[in-house]
């Protein structure tokens, strides 16, 4: 069969279902706007669109993010109209819409089947608006605004054949009508590649090298940023440090923002927090926290086997894949008692839920766990056997993803 994938930035939560199915003898394509990217890869044919305008000036700013969608759309449609002409008519489409590229592919192909990935549905209570007090939102329009946002997921259901969700709490964040149409299947994690390594080491600096016998505190962010509790985390800091003298902290996460709003000042989310934790934090402990950016995924992996114990804080939002992959690495976790973190971290049993705003429950838990060896090698077993038992790539995500394929008659 023709199977087309759409996503911005493939290939995304595609890694391995689309070279997987171009492995089945299926021919499959792939649409994004990366524009240097090579012609194929790993099976999947690559093909560039551009957007041809850039939003209007002056628009009203509730409709900002639907016209953005909607240029993307009307990108995807004409390269679409051109593709189909070139003789491209796919079976199958496959579509993360959250840029809104899939709107209108139906109105090219309209005998392709449509698959979507039904990443988040925005709510005025229960998700992350509102769910941090230090950073309100525009409380007397967020519920119009909202409802325009999710224009674009409300469009789609219209044309999809199915959507596919990688978490129960991100399904059911889409309205009850939608349920029966969302099978909740995660992408899947490569538990052979992120498992535990007791001889790994690595590096800073090309001077301090660390092993499983130095105490090490991780935190991992696309970006550091509130959406993903930096800000928490570095308020837990101080005391931490003041109470574990051995321990370093490895820091990872760009200075951008993936998720709500910059900051208002110059500074990055980054420095704004560091500033603060500064002023409790004296300066010999100050140097036991680095900073290592966005680092090469080799170096992410032995992070994680390197960490004694790893913290993960975020509002209830997506899940990050960074969370299971420290399960999977057999890590000791200390993570927020938040949606839909509860679905994979079971207080005491797969790590230890903290509160998300309360700092002083973070870092008791967290020196609880580095002064707790037998307590973190029970977590981090339990937590890389249901890594393996639910979340593992090939023995149980992949094959249900295909089998979510072949239930709908598509392949």
């Amino acid at each position: 069969m023709k199977i087309l994938f759409i996503h911005q930035n493939f290939p995304g939560q595609f890694k391995h279902l689309a070279p997987a199915l171009a492995t089945q003898g299926h021919e499959v394509f792939a649409l994004t706007t990366r524009q240097e990217s090579p012609r194929e890869w790993q099976g999947v044919k690559l093909i560039s669109y551009r957007p041809n305008r850039s939003s209007t000036p002056n628009i009203h700013p509730w409709l900002i993010d639907f016209e953005t969608k909607t240029i993307r759309a009307e990108a995807v449609f004409y390269r679409a109209k051109q593709l189909k002409g070139e003789g491209l008519n796919p079976d199958l489409i496959i579509s993360n819409p959250g840029w809104g590229e899939s709107l209108f592919v139906k109105e090219v192909w309209p005998q392709a089947k449509l698959a979507i990935y039904c990443e988040f549905f925005y709510q005025v209570e229960g998700g992350d608006v509102g769910f941090d007090p230090e950073f309100p939102q525009e409380e007397d329009t967020i519920a119009c605004r909202l409802r325009l946002k999710n224009l674009n997921n409300l469009l789609h259901f219209e044309v999809a054949d199915a959507g596919l969700s990688p978490t129960q709490w991100q399904a059911n964040s889409f309205p009850s009508a939608f349920h029966q149409r969302i099978t909740v299947i995660h992408d899947g994690i490569d538990t052979q590649v992120l498992s535990p390594n007791p001889d790994v080491s690595l590096t800073l600096n090309h001077q301090l090298t660390l092993t499983r016998a130095d105490e090490i505190i991780t935190f991992v962010n696309r970006n550091l940023e509130p959406y993903r509790g930096y800000h928490s985390f570095m308020r837990a800091l101080p005391e931490i440090l003041a109470r574990r003298p051995q321990a370093k902290v490895l820091i990872v996460g760009g200075n951008e923002v993936s998720y709500g709003a910059p900051p208002s000042s110059n500074l990055s989310w980054r420095d704004i927090f560091l500033n603060e934790a500064k002023e409790k934090i004296l300066p010999e402990d100050l140097a036991r926290i680095y900073f290592l950016g966005r680092i090469p995924y080799h170096h992410f992996v032995s992070l994680l086997q390197l960490s004694t114990v790893h913290v993960y804080l975020t509002y209830p939002f997506v899940l990050s894949w960074s969370l299971l992959e420290a399960m999977s690495c057999g890590c000791a976790i200390a993570a927020s008692d938040t949606a839909p973190v509860r679905e994979v971290i079971h207080d005491k049993k797969t790590g230890r839920l903290v509160d998300f705003f309360d700092y002083q429950d973070i870092a008791e838990q967290v020196c609880h766990l580095l002064a707790h060896p037998e307590e973190r090698e029970f977590l981090g077993k339990a937590a890389r056997q249901m890594a393996l038992e639910r979340y593992d790539l090939k023995t149980i995500c992949l094959p249900q993803q295909l089998g979510w394929l072949a239930d709908l008659g598509i392949v």
